[in-house]
């Protein structure tokens, strides 16, 4: 693939055991494409601090600290209070992944409403940035962002899927949004591709939230259905397209975007 750079990979999941046989390799193929940073995100206490740790030890990566709303029943006294210790950890820039996702369930409504909520009280808190999850619970998720937007330093609403109806109230609080290849999917990105010029300049990340979502229309097709850090040109690219801009430019910006958000120097 050929490279573009500078990229930041605002969302990838590097410590899953799908990276488990050949993560330094994928490291390294990122940054042979171009991507100069990488986020590593956290979807629970233990994941944090392997995605901490990971970070702290390797070049070009940081990581965020948080607890998923599917891990959301597992919340607790004790659990808010290891999260308040991880957010110490110098490799983590962010709290989340954190968020609410009516579509599985797999916890809780109330329970997933109670661990945003506490969540996004640590990220105030402490000052720092919110990485964001919302899947089939737009209402419940603007409403509950709203009461603590404004005492949050910044948000993104990663791996963003849906259209206008969602986009704008998110806009409207301020919040970036964080683009996958979910735009490379013919079967259901429609929504999501007409209104993607509706994001403005400044709040645009971009990211794969790999090993997840693989772009359909990438050729080859990776092995084992594998997404990778070393595909977010390919990302970038359709993005550019879709938004009639210069791809370069694209990176460039939603680069400086990353490192303004994330606050990485």
């Amino acid at each position: 693939m050929e490279p573009l750079s500078p990229l930041v990979d605002i969302g990838v999941n590097l410590t899953h055991r799908r990276f488990a046989q050949d993560r330094e390799a994928v490291a390294e193929r990122a940054r042979e494409a171009g991507v100069v940073h990488m986020i590593l995100t956290g979807v629970d206490l233990a994941g944090s601090r392997a995605a901490a740790d990971y970070a702290s030890a390797a070049s070009g990566c940081s990581s965020t600290a948080g607890v998923h709303p599917h891990h959301a029943a597992d919340w607790s006294a004790e659990v808010d209070g290891d999260l308040r210790e991880l957010q110490r950890h110098g490799a983590v820039v962010a709290i989340g992944e954190t968020g609410l996702d009516f579509n599985r369930d797999f916890s809780p409504r109330p329970a997933q409403e109670r661990a945003f909520a506490a969540q996004l009280e640590i990220a105030a808190e402490h000052g720092l940035p919110v990485f964001l999850h919302q899947r089939d619970a737009a209402e419940r998720f603007t409403a509950i962002l709203a009461d603590y937007r404004d005492s949050l330093v910044d948000a993104v609403v990663h791996c963003f899927t849906d259209g206008r109806e969602v986009l704008w109230p998110l806009l409207d609080l301020d919040c970036h949004i964080g683009v996958t290849g979910w735009i490379c999917d013919e079967r259901r990105g429609d929504a999501l591709r007409a209104c993607i010029a509706d994001i403005p300049p400044e709040r645009l990340l971009i990211e794969t939230d790999a090993p997840f979502l693989p772009p359909r229309d990438l050729k080859p097709k990776p092995a084992g259905g594998r997404n990778e850090p070393a595909f977010l040109p390919h990302i970038a690219r359709r993005l550019a397209e879709l938004r009639g801009e210069d791809p370069a430019a694209l990176a460039e910006r939603t680069t400086a975007n990353a490192r303004r958000f994330f606050r990485l120097g």
